[in-house]
């Protein structure tokens, strides 16, 4: 699959920067969805740290990736300077391990939606095969520090 646009564009929409920025680029992207790519390499620095001897990548790096893949959707037409803000998660579980060196693709669709404030579906995939999955609550806060991601939103969902 041909890149949509890559690491220099998300970081114009995420306030995110590396070794935390989890994705690398986005695939596809649709009104309600987005698929988007991390690329897991040997040198990611929490492979150093996380079974050395035998590297997996976190399952909580996952879901992250699949939280800020969701921010990208919600970011894209907003103002910069907006924050994707990461409100909960249920339903989280884990597959299959990932090692280095693969292509993590996150898959990520909204099913749900009050102002600012979405229920996503994440699942991520390693060479088609399903590694993760979870359900989030994510929203965001304004640029101009208005917050659209408040508890009482959250749980009117």
């Amino acid at each position: 699959m041909s890149s949509l646009f890559g690491k220099k564009e998300i970081e114009k929409i995420l306030p995110h920067r590396d070794p935390i920025l989890l994705v690398d680029e986005v695939i596809e992207q649709g009104e309600d969805y987005i698929i988007a790519k991390k690329y897991i390499n040997e040198d990611e620095p929490v492979l150093k740290g996380h079974f050395p001897d035998y590297p997996i990548y976190p399952g909580v790096y996952i879901i992250e990736g699949l939280a800020q893949s969701a921010g990208v959707l919600l970011l894209r037409n907003l103002e910069e300077g907006s924050i994707p803000l990461f409100l909960g998660i249920d339903e989280a579980r884990f597959k299959k391990e990932v090692r280095p060196t693969c292509e993590l693709i996150y898959e990520v669709k909204v099913v749900d939606k009050k102002g600012m404030v979405a229920i996503v579906e994440g699942k991520a995939r390693v060479d088609g095969q399903l590694v993760a999955k979870a359900k989030l609550l994510v929203g965001v806060k304004k640029a101009d520090g208005s917050s659209q991601g408040s508890q009482s939103e959250a749980s009117s969902i």
